[in-house]
């Protein structure tokens, strides 16, 4: 996988509240993928923020290693499984964006 840019067209559907090291979604420190037509962009306020990419649910080495730094965004493909880990200071927050307004979750957990 390499860095993907989202369609122009696409618009942000939602946004999460900033997480650091104490409330941080344990979803999202684990494999989970994005919603099939949903692109998530990771954008890291302070500290930083490693992503790493996976082919498929059950590999356990990522393919894709970025590491993010305060005032950098990463982007992450509909349906590509993912985790990430934090720096002591991270702060970041998630926009999902899609090209219709999505009603449904914007990521599953690996089951």
């Amino acid at each position: 996988m390499s860095h993907q840019i989202i369609p122009n067209h696409w618009k942000i559907q939602r946004s999460t509240p900033f997480f650091n090291q104490e409330n941080v979604p344990a979803a999202l420190l684990s494999h989970h993928n994005t919603a099939e037509g949903v692109f998530g962009q990771l954008c890291v306020m302070q500290g930083s923020v490693t992503y790493y990419g996976f082919a498929s649910e059950h590999a356990k080495t990522p393919e894709v290693e970025i590491v993010i730094q305060a005032g950098q965004f990463a982007t992450s493909p509909p349906q590509y499984w993912h985790k990430v880990s934090l720096s002591e200071d991270a702060q970041f927050h998630i926009n999902f964006w899609s090209e219709t307004e999505q009603h449904g979750k914007m990521f599953h957990a690996r089951s």
